[in-house]
């Protein structure tokens, strides 16, 4: 066993867009609980452990979040896919970047459905080690209208589950901007 060199821990990272202005950058949240799993867990161990990000795009229950009218050619549907992958690449770009700086293995990939659902799908499907998430720390009465991915999660994700909520001075005005 001792000149064996064992799997890396794979840890897979759920990780979402900012809401708030300079979108589409990571939210606050992701970024977060990417720092901390660096700070915290990697530390200086970076051939000890793989990344796995996973970014959820939720579809737009109509398909016009950014227009005006419903008048639309197929066109416009092609154009509007496109710039979901567009924003969700930027997106991962900006975590897998940083896992090449600090020289951290890590894939990335993107799915569209429900957050809670399609992470709990993909810890099943994956098999990650740990599921680490961030969290807004919302109040019970934010929580009721917005719902939380990371409640759900830590609930019916198979594998162990860490939640790591923004820092004070990071939380925005409204609490429930990310």
């Amino acid at each position: 066993m001792e000149g064996q060199r064992r799997e890396p821990t794979r840890i897979m990272v759920g990780v979402n867009e900012s809401t708030i202005n300079g979108y589409p950058n990571a939210s606050i949240s992701s970024k977060g609980a990417f720092e901390w799993t660096v700070e915290k867990i990697i530390r200086s161990n970076t051939r000890d452990f793989k990344l796995l990000f996973l970014h959820v795009q939720v579809p737009d229950e109509d398909g016009f979040d950014d227009m005006d009218s419903i008048y639309a050619s197929p066109d416009d549907f092609k154009s509007m896919k496109h710039r979901d992958k567009i924003r969700g690449i930027h997106l991962l770009e900006y975590f897998v970047n940083r896992c090449n700086e600090i020289g951290v293995a890590c894939e990335a990939w993107i799915k569209k459905g429900d957050p809670k659902e399609v992470i709990c799908h993909e810890v099943r499907r994956v098999q990650p080690d740990l599921l680490l998430v961030g969290s807004r720390g919302l109040g019970p009465f934010q929580r009721v209208f917005v719902g939380t991915v990371s409640e759900f999660c830590v609930k019916h994700a198979e594998c162990p589950v860490i939640t790591i909520k923004r820092r004070a001075h990071e939380t925005p005005q409204d609490p429930v901007d990310d």
